[in-house]
């Protein structure tokens, strides 16, 4: 693996990396089979990641036809890092079990351990048959989206397609590793100005909130919409806020505090809640809802919109907030809404939904066209990443339990094999453009100023 290292990190040509031999083992943060039930009675807040992650060598897998090794720099910790390391809402062993009947080589994933992760930065190590658009020792980060197309369902959004899964999280082989196995066309190009870890952050939450907020797939975002954002300076809202500032849109940040809403503000927003200090209760006990407080939210926004309500929400917290998201956006607006951190089971008064002729569309990651354009506004510097901490591999638990705590701001990263921060910056112009933007986030120094 040393090797490997000094490789990416030096002046090795591609010829000299695909001469590498490869190691037999990687280090992976990996839950196991035989833990799933570690938690069995304990409220999710009480479900310790550093106590389901750990760190171990695993066999490196050969890639297959249409695939790729990359040698991971860096990654970082998603919401599905956390779902994954506390076994909810399933085991994720399932899903890999599910995809391992699938075919010869998908049989590999059904393993008693599971690679987490579904980012990446890194270098293309090697390639399966079929390969042509990536080479060895390309710079790439990865999305996250596995699929078959094998369907006709899938050709015009691959969204779609029956075998779509999330890679290291419904596949093996993730990304919080030295060693990551994908699909090529999961590949990008590195953003060249960012370093390994930074360009590791955006993946998932970038592209998400590109197909949920701006694709015709999801809300169609366009100039003078007005969107209201929840969680607007965390790891999803926080590119949210920027894609719609971005688009000429107007967004409505809602935080959890003023020191979320100065981050809010750094990044041009005006109009900003603080929930907390202004004291909403969307639920008077576990079973009822309050209207008195979705109205009271409303006049808000409207205070802030000069008399006028949303166009699209930007919905994700879930549970507790969806009964007041339907309720404040406009007539014939749209509510958009991917995960639901804060319960599954939504509840809201549909005379506000019918009557107003109001639109609630489910969007989930992204397609690779999605995914590519949005990776192509890191790269051009239109919107930057968020990251605000780093850990070591070896602490990916720990990671994970801030995720999980809602300790973080922004996107946490995870170094694999960058040896330390700072490395893997090839445009320094661009950089230096743009340098305050990309350490908006950040909880220390630059190492690359």
């Amino acid at each position: 693996m040393d090797e490997i290292i000094q490789a990416v990190t030096g002046e090795a040509s591609p010829h000299d990396i695909a001469a590498l031999r490869l190691p037999e083992s990687y280090r992976g943060a990996v839950v196991r089979r035989e833990d799933t039930a570690m938690f069995e009675g304990l409220a999710s807040r009480d479900k310790d990641p550093r106590k389901s992650l750990h760190i171990e060598h695993v066999p490196v897998p050969e890639p297959a036809a249409g695939e790729a090794l990359v040698a991971v720099m860096a990654s970082s910790v998603n919401y599905n890092t956390v779902w994954s390391a506390i076994f909810e809402p399933v085991a994720t062993f399932g899903f890999l079990q599910r995809y391992g009947r699938l075919s010869e080589d998908t049989a590999r994933h059904d393993l008693p351990y599971h690679v987490i992760g579904s980012d990446l930065s890194g270098v293309v190590l090697r390639t399966g048959p079929g390969v042509n658009r990536w080479k060895v020792g390309d710079r790439v980060v990865a999305h996250c989206l596995s699929v078959e197309l094998e369907s006709a369902d899938g050709h015009n959004d691959t969204m779609l397609d029956p075998e779509q899964r999330i890679w290291g999280f419904e596949t093996n082989f993730g990304g919080l590793a030295e060693i990551a196995l994908v699909k090529s066309n999961q590949l990008m190009p590195k953003p060249d100005h960012l370093t390994w870890e930074e360009a590791a952050a955006p993946g998932l939450v970038n592209s998400t909130a590109y197909r949920q907020l701006v694709s015709r797939n999801g809300a169609g975002m366009k100039q003078g919409d007005n969107v209201l954002i929840w969680g607007a300076s965390g790891g999803l809202g926080s590119y949210a806020t920027q894609l719609a500032l971005a688009g000429g849109a107007n967004p409505i940040c809602v935080v959890s505090s003023e020191q979320k809403a100065d981050i809010c503000r750094s990044m041009g927003a005006e109009a900003i809640i603080d929930r907390t200090a202004e004291g909403y209760r969307f639920w008077k006990d576990e079973n009822t809802q309050d209207p008195k407080e979705w109205k009271r939210f409303g006049k808000r926004i409207r205070e802030l919109t000069g008399g006028e309500d949303v166009d699209i929400v930007f919905e994700h917290p879930g549970r507790e907030t969806f009964g007041a998201s339907v309720y404040v956006t406009r007539k014939g607006g749209t509510i958009t809404t991917c995960a639901s951190t804060s319960g599954y089971i939504h509840e809201y008064d549909n005379r506000y939904l019918w009557m107003s002729l109001k639109r609630i569309i489910g969007s989930h990651f992204a397609n690779y066209r999605e995914a590519w354009e949005a990776n192509r506004l890191i790269a051009k510097g239109k919107i930057h990443p968020t990251l605000s901490k780093v850990y070591s591999l070896e602490d990916t638990g720990q990671a994970a339990y801030d995720v999980h705590r809602n300790l973080h701001q922004g996107k946490v990263g995870v170094l694999c094999l960058a040896p330390r921060e700072g490395l893997g910056v090839s445009d320094p112009g661009l950089r230096a453009r743009h340098l305050t933007a990309i350490n908006r986030f950040r909880q220390d120094q630059d190492p690359t100023p």
